[in-house]
This record gives structure tokens, C-alpha cells and sequence, in this order.
């Protein structure tokens, strides 16, 4: 097969349509990752024996279980019980809430390098709780572990091809989708892999000026 250059260009804008909808819906569940990591590691540090241990077990369950498989399960399984989202936000939340699970392993391992004086010393002043996590140790916890956070991000955006099994139009749904009508698989693939590449050289950019920025502190 020859590459038609005519019809890549005529192609291309129903591609980066698809490219929209994958850097919307990467960054949307990047954003529910970033906040519900949090959620799991302050739960697992100050929950509670109780609530910690579940917590634990929860964020086990996610990491063990491929995203693929919670995916139909949300946009299959969850309709029958009533709880049904668009294609689109189902992805939102199953990206989010599967890599949610590795943002908390970063977040705590940041908490974990908190020097224990800082604990010690907001114990004696006898801060409330909210005062020692929002104003003692997150904001000494977090800067350290912005890189790593950003590796996330560029792992979620190559796993977003996945949301095309609960019929997100992302990109490659895009490509396949043109490939499909015009019987012409060769341009809308390259161009897909292509713009995938763009993004996630211009993202691992970001998160090594990141790396020099925050790697030190």
C-alpha cells in the first residue's frame, strides 16, 4: 500500500478531534488520580487500624485488577445496578480511579520522607489534624514527589487507547473508525501513532524540567 499524502490531509482533522477527546479525558482523569491518591494515603496514615486496612485492601484490589477489565465493568456491569455515566465520563473515572492507586503509593512514600520532627513538633503545639496535614507536612510532601506524579500522567495518556473498548472517540477510535469507512488503514494509524508520539515527547519534556525543578528539594 502507498501512502496517499491527499488523504491524510483529509483525514487529519477527524484525528485530532479524536486527540482532543484523548488529552480531555487523560487530563480530567489525571486531576481524579491526583485527588483521590491523596485521599487514600492521608486515610492510610490517619484513618484509623480499621479504615487504613481497608483503604490498603481497596488500592490492592485496583492495582491487581487490569484497567481494562474495571473499564467494562463500570460501562457494562454498573447500568444493571442502576448506576449508569456517559462513555466519555465512565473513562474519566476508571482512568482516574485506576491509576489513583499508584498517585497514593507516591504521595505516601512523600509523606513517609517528612522528617519525623515535623510530626513531633506540630504534636506538641498541639495543631488540629486539618492544621498538620494542609499546613505542616503536605506542603513538604508534595513538591518532592511532583516528578514521579508526572510520569503518571504520560503512562495514562498511552492507556488511553483503551477507553475505544467502552466506545470513547478518542484517537485511535478515530483512526479505526476512518479506516474502517475508507477501507484505508495505512494514513489514519501512522497518523494516530505519530500524534501520540508528539504528545508524549512534549509531556516527557515538561516532566523533566519538572525533575530539575523539584529533584532537589
Amino acid at each position: 500500500m502507498i501512502w496517499d499524502w491527499n488523504f491524510a490531509g483529509k483525514i487529519l482533522p477527524d484525528l485530532l478531534k479524536g486527540l482532543r477527546v484523548t488529552v480531555e479525558a487523560t487530563l480530567l482523569a489525571y486531576v481524579v488520580a491526583l485527588v483521590l491518591g491523596l485521599v487514600w494515603a492521608v486515610l492510610r496514615r490517619s484513618g484509623g487500624l480499621v479504615v487504613g486496612q481497608v483503604v490498603r485492601w481497596i488500592v490492592e484490589f485496583v492495582r491487581s485488577t487490569p484497567l481494562l477489565v474495571q473499564l467494562f465493568f463500570l460501562f457494562y456491569v454498573l447500568p444493571s445496578a442502576g448506576v449508569r455515566f456517559s462513555a466519555f465520563v465512565t473513562g474519566v473515572i476508571g482512568l482516574g480511579l485506576h491509576y489513583s492507586t499508584y498517585t497514593s503509593e507516591v504521595y505516601r512514600a512523600g509523606i513517609d520522607d517528612v522528617p519525623r520532627g515535623q510530626w513531633e513538633a506540630s504534636t506538641a503545639l498541639n495543631l488540629p489534624r486539618h492544621r498538620v496535614w494542609f499546613g505542616v507536612v503536605l506542603p513538604q510532601a508534595i513538591p518532592r514527589v511532583i516528578p514521579t506524579l508526572g510520569n503518571y500522567l504520560i503512562a495514562m495518556f498511552k492507556d488511553s487507547p483503551l477507553l475505544l473498548a467502552i466506545t470513547v472517540p478518542e484517537m485511535l477510535g478515530a483512526a479505526y473508525a476512518v479506516g474502517t469507512h475508507y477501507f484505508r488503514y495505512l494514513e489514519p494509524i501512522t497518523i494516530a501513532g505519530v500524534l501520540f508520539v508528539i504528545v508524549s515527547v512534549l509531556a516527557s519534556i515538561l516532566t523533566r524540567r519538572l525533575e530539575r525543578r523539584y529533584g532537589n528539594h
